[in-house]
C-alpha cells in the first residue's frame, strides 16, 4: 500500500526540483574529493554521496505524506527539533570549531540538531499562521505574536551553542513566512529590527565566543586579523580570482590543492567551485540554486492551501537567504558565519535538511492546489 502511494507521489514530483538538486549534490561530491583528496583521499566524498543518499531515502519517506498528514505532523517536527537543541547544550552535546552544536552518533557519525529545525520551525510557523483561515484573511496580531515565540526559543538555543548563522537563517526565514502571511508590513519591519538587535546583543553581552566577534570585526577591517580571518578572507578571495572564466580543472587549483583556505569543503567550497570550474562553472552553480529558490517560490503563488503556501515560501527564504549569506562570505561581502552552501558543501545534516526540503516544496505543489 506505502509503496503505491509512493509511486503515485513520485509521478506528480516537481521533477525539476529533483534534478537540480540532484545535480548540486554530484558536483558537490566532486568539489569535496578536489578539496580533500590531497590529505584524506576519497573518504569524505564518499560520505557525501553517502549522505545524499540518506537525503534521498528521506525525502521519499516525506513524500508520502500528504499536505493534511505534515500538518498533523508539524508540532512533533517542532518539538524534535527544539529537544535536540536542548541536548547539545547537555553533556551529551559535542563542540567542534568553537561551537557546541554536535550529537555524535554510533558508528562515527553526527547529527547538527540545528539543521534540522529549519524543518520544524517551517512548519510550524505555516501551521501558526495558516490554520483555520481562508486563502486571503491576514493573522492576527496574537497569531504573528506567537509565530514569533515560536522562532524565538530554537534562535536562543542556538545563540547558546553559539551558532550566529543558524540563528540568522532561522530568523530569516520567519520574516518570509510572517511576511507572506499577509501581515502587515509593520510586522516584517519590527522583525528586521529584532533580528538586527538581536545580532547586536548577542556580540555585546557576548553570547559570541571571541573567534566569533573577530569574524565580525574582521569583516569591517580585514587588516585587524591578518594571519587569523583576515588571512582566511584574503585567500578565498585569491583562490576565487584565479580561477577566471573557465577555472583551472577540477583538481587542479593551486589554492584548493595546496591547502591555503581552510574548512574549503564545508564553509568555502563556493572558491573550490569558483577556482577550478571558474565563473562560468560556478555561475550555473548559483543558477540551479537560484532555480531551487524561484520555483518554491512559484509554488507557492499557485498553491491555494495556506498551509502549504507557506512552507513553499518558509523553505525558498531559508534556501535564498543561506545562499546568499555563504557566497556573499566566499567573496567578502559580507562576514564569516559558518553557514553551509546547500546541497554542495560537506556536512549529512545539511544535506539531509536540505533534501527534505525539496520534498516539503513537491508536497506543497501536488497538494496545495485543491485547497483544504
Amino acid at each position: 500500500m506505502a509503496s503505491r502511494a509512493l509511486a503515485a507521489r513520485l509521478a506528480r514530483a516537481d521533477w525539476g526540483l529533483v534534478v537540480a538538486a540532484g545535480g548540486l549534490s554530484l558536483v558537490g561530491t566532486l568539489l569535496v574529493w578536489s578539496a580533500t583528496h590531497e590529505q584524506v583521499g576519497p573518504a569524505l566524498a564518499v560520505r557525501h554521496l553517502v549522505t545524499t543518499a540518506v537525503g534521498v531515502a528521506a525525502a521519499l519517506a516525506v513524500l508520502v505524506l500528504d499536505v493534511r498528514r505534515l500538518r498533523a505532523l508539524a508540532p512533533v517536527a517542532y518539538v524534535g527539533g527544539v529537544a535536540g537543541l536542548l541536548l547539545v547544550l547537555t553533556p551529551l552535546g559535542q563542540t567542534v570549531n568553537g561551537s557546541r552544536s554536535w550529537l555524535f552518533l554510533p558508528g562515527g557519525f553526527s547529527l547538527q540538531p540545528a539543521e534540522l529545525a529549519k524543518i520544524g520551525l517551517v512548519l510550524g510557523l505555516a501551521v501558526i499562521l495558516a490554520e483555520g483561515r481562508d486563502r486571503w484573511r491576514p493573522p492576527r496580531a496574537r497569531e504573528v505574536l506567537l509565530a514569533w515565540a515560536l522562532a524565538g526559543l530554537p534562535v536562543v538555543l542556538i545563540l547558546l551553542q553559539p551558532d550566529l548563522g543558524s540563528a540568522l537563517v532561522l530568523g530569516m526565514l520567519t520574516v518570509g513566512v510572517v511576511a507572506a502571511s499577509g501581515a502587515s508590513w509593520r510586522w516584517t519591519t519590527a522583525a528586521l529590527a529584532g533580528t538586527a538587535a538581536a545580532v547586536v546583543a548577542a556580540v555585546r553581552v557576548p553570547l559570541l565566543d571571541p573567534y566569533q566577534v573577530d569574524r565580525l570585526l574582521a569583516f569591517r577591517d580585514p587588516s585587524l586579523d591578518p594571519l587569523g580571518i583576515g588571512y582566511q578572507t584574503r585567500q578565498v578571495r585569491l583562490a576565487i580570482a584565479s580561477g577566471g572564466w573557465d577555472g583551472t580543472g577540477l583538481g587542479q587549483g593551486p589554492h584548493t590543492q595546496g591547502g591555503f583556505v581552510p574548512f574549503q569543503h564545508t564553509d568555502f567550497i563556493f572558491s573550490v567551485a569558483a577556482e577550478e570550474l571558474g565563473l562560468l562553472g560556478a555561475g550555473g552553480l548559483l543558477l540551479l540554486l537560484g532555480f531551487l529558490v524561484l520555483r518554491a517560490l512559484v509554488v507557492a503563488l499557485r498553491c491555494e492551501d495556506p498551509f502549504a503556501r507557506l512552507v513553499a515560501v518558509g523553505v525558498a527564504s531559508w534556501f535564498a537567504f543561506q545562499v546568499v549569506q555563504n557566497v556573499g562570505m566566499n567573496l567578502g561581502l559580507l562576514p564569516v558565519t559558518g553557514l553551509p552552501l546547500p546541497f554542495l558543501s560537506y556536512g549529512g545534516s545539511s544535506m539531509l535538511a536540505c533534501w527534505v526540503a525539496v520534498a516539503l516544496v513537491s508536497a506543497a505543489q501536488q497538494d496545495g492546489r485543491g485547497g483544504r
